[in-house]
């Protein structure tokens, strides 16, 4: 069997003018995270990652940890959806709710995990379809990136893909779900994983011949202190 490590990606800079950039601790929770994968004598074949910012930063720091110098592979299937623009057609229906970066420069991590939860809530259930990205078109976007990393996956090989806290809840929704069936369960376990996703975490995928096999879910012995970061 191989092993697929989804890592989310170092704590980026909330509330900065660029939130796409790792913060100071980002950068430090992604050098522990290759440190302690190294300790443990992980070397990646290939590292996958969106083609986001801070997905490249936090290769970049897990290779500086891990000291390796393994082949990084850019797949935008990883990426994060538009969180922003969730918020904003949310924000557009509900007309006392900040909308857009400039807005959301004074709102508190908690008020908007409040906002994000209900702004979520509102795009996953498929009944508006004011969004460039629908729920359904991230999940079968995220579905193709884990199967074209599970598929780089030999036997006995072990390969990285550096993503967000979005699309690694969407492939664990699908590995948990794998038919999605019924959209409103698909959301619900989305929902579930999303909102407890470490920064730096590790999630662990087994791929097998029966396909692949979620084995544990974020991961994060690396982290203690200041450095336990949700956002």
């Amino acid at each position: 069997m191989g092993v697929l490590l989804l890592v989310r990606h170092g704590q980026a800079s909330f509330g900065a003018d660029d939130y796409d950039v790792l913060s100071e601790t980002g950068w430090e929770q992604s050098r522990l995270l290759g440190a302690w994968l190294a300790e443990r004598k992980v070397v990646p074949d290939v590292i996958w990652r969106g083609d986001m910012r801070r997905h490249r930063e936090t290769a970049e720091g897990m290779l500086s940890g891990g000291g390796w110098d393994t082949a990084v592979e850019v797949d935008p299937g990883w990426n994060e959806f538009d969180h922003l623009g969730v918020v904003a057609a949310y924000a557009e229906a509900e007309a006392d709710v900040p909308s857009g970066s400039a807005e959301m420069h004074g709102v508190d991590r908690r008020e908007f995990q409040r906002i994000f939860e209900r702004a979520t809530a509102r795009w996953t259930s498929g009944a508006h379809d004011d969004y460039p990205e629908s729920y359904a078109a991230f999940v079968a976007r995220v579905r193709g990136a884990l199967e074209r990393a599970c598929a780089a996956v030999g036997p006995g090989g072990t390969a990285v893909a550096v993503s967000s806290g979005g699309p690694i809840a969407a492939a664990c929704a699908a590995l948990v779900d794998p038919t999605g069936e019924d959209p409103a369960t698909s959301a619900r376990l989305w929902a579930r994983f999303n909102t407890v996703t470490v920064n730096s975490s590790v999630t662990r995928v087994v791929v097998g011949s029966t396909g692949p096999r979620l084995l544990t879910f974020n991961e994060h012995p690396h982290l203690e202190g200041e450095h336990l970061t949700y956002r």
